[in-house]
């Protein structure tokens, strides 16, 4: 590995945005060394942090040295951190939400002896965090959504059941889905089915599945438009991906909070729905009236 970037081995322009800075280190990513990778994805993770912090405070919750971080802004073009932390402050100006999920991440925690209040501490802190970083990226994966021909959701083990759900919400009113289970083997036979007409969903986050990864390379590898949720903005999952979609998961439990991952999930239907029109609503009717018809559903009344 080295710690050459396409703006140095190639002469590219500097980053002027933080979309094209964005872009530039996810696909550079996989050749850095691994201080210069854990600088860049506390970077694209926690942009609002990185406006308003000082190049000390960073480094420090990114795990590296300052001086790593003033390498890493010259190989990505800059003169120094200055010059790259630029990039960060604009991006705060025109998304003035980044500023209060900064003030929420900083809140101290109450020191509370209940388990309970921590968690839901936890989980309210999950979603502050999240809906900052995804409000415009929701919007452009709904838009796939509804061209693609089919749509494909993948998830395993902790996050099976948020595309379990994903995949039955889309259901309702669309039934061109599948859920990719892979059970007893079948995951390379269920990726033929994947073609360039087609949109991929992928949940996962840290540790990632191998699962996970081996359905967004066959996603990409057949031309679909992949959509990645997941914890950080260089996961294995949305390196490549066309629409990556951020959410935390820290929780004080052993368990990993899926708060702000089903929020996500579902806001991301809703778009769809929306954009949708009176089609999506008709179907959904359409679901529900044959769901209680078939007798799925408890009618009221009933003893």
């Amino acid at each position: 590995m080295t710690d050459s970037l396409v703006s140095s081995a190639s002469g590219a322009d500097t980053p002027t945005t933080f979309i094209e800075l964005d872009a530039l280190i996810r696909a550079n990513y996989a050749d850095m060394r691994p201080q210069f990778q854990a600088g860049a994805a506390f970077l694209l993770d926690n942009p609002g942090e990185v406006a308003v912090s000082t190049m000390r405070a960073v480094s420090t919750r990114a795990g590296v040295q300052p001086s790593t971080l003033v390498r890493l802004s010259q190989y990505l073009g800059f003169p120094g951190w200055g010059e790259l932390r630029a990039l960060f402050v604009e991006r705060l100006a025109v998304t003035p939400k980044a500023y209060a999920y900064k003030a929420q991440s900083l809140v101290k925690r109450n020191n509370s002896d209940i388990l309970i209040a921590e968690i839901f501490q936890a989980q309210r802190a999950n979603l502050d965090a999240s809906e900052p970083k995804n409000a415009d990226e929701l919007l452009r994966a709904a838009k796939t959504l509804t061209k693609a021909r089919h749509v494909h959701i993948a998830g395993f083990r902790a996050a099976y059941s948020v595309a379990f759900m994903l995949e039955y919400l889309y259901r309702l009113f669309r039934p061109s889905v599948t859920l990719i289970k892979g059970t007893a083997g079948s995951l390379a036979m269920e990726l033929r089915a994947v073609t360039a007409q087609d949109a991929t969903i992928v949940i996962s986050f840290a540790p990632y599945s191998i699962e996970a990864v081996q359905v967004a390379e066959a996603a990409k590898r057949a031309g679909s438009k992949l959509i990645a949720l997941t914890d950080s903005a260089v996961a294995p999952v949305a390196l490549q991906a066309d629409h990556t979609i951020l959410f935390s998961h820290e929780s004080p439990s052993f368990f990993p909070s899926m708060a702000a991952a089903v929020a996500v999930a579902e806001s991301l239907i809703e778009l769809v729905i929306s954009l949708d029109d009176d089609k999506a609503v008709k179907r959904l009717e359409q679901a529900e009236d044959e769901l209680y018809q078939s007798g799925a559903y408890v009618k009221s009344g009933s003893k």
